[in-house]
């Protein structure tokens, strides 16, 4: 394993308005995956990109960066479907598209950890806080960063746990299974 590892993270809001930068580090300093070292020079790095297109537009080129660092860094993607995707698989073609355009190969493009809510993160920081939620509809605005950091914090518990978690949003389990399989990856 290279001695330099990081995961950057793109997503939705503004640097440091955005309830997903909180949502993010904390669930990765809780989850602590065993090829991150949090201190020294390996980082968690969320970068608010604004909304989804700019997200999508951004990625291929962000991918690009990553892989030439030399190191095993991973981009994540967080980003939501939104009123215009069907679901996540709807959503990953879009950025599959944009990635063509900009000359990224299928085999660079599947090294992307994609994690995307159907509507809003809300609704996971919902079913994480309460054990339901609807993802038909928009979940409320949460403004609490302390709530949304012990979403995260349940969802790392979850993780760790690797039980099957009853109820569970689709997207959310459709995103614990890009979670995992880069796990499966770094082992």
């Amino acid at each position: 394993m290279a001695s330099r590892t990081q995961i950057v993270c793109l997503c939705e809001g503004e640097k440091g308005r955005s309830l997903d930068e909180v949502f993010i580090n904390k669930l990765m300093k809780t989850l602590k995956p065993k090829w991150i070292r949090f201190d020294g020079s390996n980082v968690v790095r969320p970068e608010p990109c604004g909304g989804r297109a700019e997200v999508i537009q951004r990625m291929p080129c962000e991918l690009k960066k990553c892989l030439g660092q030399g190191a095993d860094t991973t981009l994540m993607v967080w980003a939501d479907c939104d009123h215009d995707c069907s679901d996540p698989d709807a959503l990953k073609a879009r950025f599959w598209k944009e990635s063509q355009a900009q000359e990224i190969t299928k085999e660079q493009f599947e090294r992307v950890v994609f994690i995307f809510a159907k509507d809003r993160l809300e609704n996971w920081v919902e079913f994480l806080k309460t054990g339901n939620t609807d993802e038909a509809v928009e979940g409320a605005r949460v403004k609490n960063g302390k709530q949304v950091a012990d979403a995260a914090k349940t969802l790392a518990d979850f993780c760790k746990a690797g039980k099957p978690v009853d109820g569970m949003p689709p997207s959310l389990q459709w995103s614990c299974k890009n979670w995992r399989a880069l796990v499966e990856r770094m082992k």
